[in-house]
């Protein structure tokens, strides 16, 4: 099994880098790959320096233009270079089983919906978790009720998306998991 993981290009507090590198390290413990932005940089740096003190499979993928202002991990096993921003979220979903989002910015943010979004309109039926380091992504998950409360958002597939603390959690999640049915079906020819 192997986990996307998108996260942050910066470190942020020392917490999140400490809970970072827990997960990373009990993931590769667990047996689980990690495949992620391929940087060396930040939270990304973090997670796969962690997996891979752990023994675990890291797999980068990065797009060029990363790879020419220096912040692709040199350390990596696997590193895959791919042209744009697309293809790389193409090429980590491929090379998954589900998605985890640790604490990051407006990139994780685009990481996580698109991969989630995928999923609701039937382009996979892969798991997608938040992991909620020191209540990071509470804020999100509230906004998330609120467009289930005004109409915009199925409960099922609020209820779909997991969150997390840990490790042992994310592997319970996704081991229960159940995909919703796809957002938008033909109506039937009857």
């Amino acid at each position: 099994m192997r986990v996307a993981v998108f996260t942050g290009s910066h470190a942020g507090p020392a917490s999140h880098a400490e809970a970072a590198a827990a997960f990373a390290g009990d993931l590769a413990r667990a047996g689980v790959g990690i495949v992620y932005g391929g940087g060396n940089v930040g939270l990304m740096g973090v997670v796969a320096d962690a997996a891979l003190a752990a023994g675990g499979e890291v797999i980068g993928v990065i797009p060029q233009h990363l790879v020419d202002d220096e912040v692709a991990h040199t350390g990596l096993p696997r590193l895959e270079i791919v042209q744009t921003m697309h293809e790389r979220k193409a090429v980590m979903a491929e090379l998954s089983d589900a998605f985890v989002a640790l604490p990051g910015a407006a990139g994780t943010l685009e990481e996580l919906f698109e991969a989630w979004t995928w999923g609701m309109l039937g382009l996979h039926a892969k798991p997608t978790a938040l992991v909620d380091v020191d209540g990071f992504w509470q804020p999100l998950v509230g906004q998330l009720r609120r467009m289930v409360d005004d109409g915009y958002l199925d409960a099922g597939r609020l209820d779909a998306l997991g969150v997390v603390q840990d490790v042992a959690a994310l592997l319970r999640f996704v081991e229960a998991y159940e995909h919703p049915a796809r957002k938008w079906t033909a109506p039937s020819s009857s």
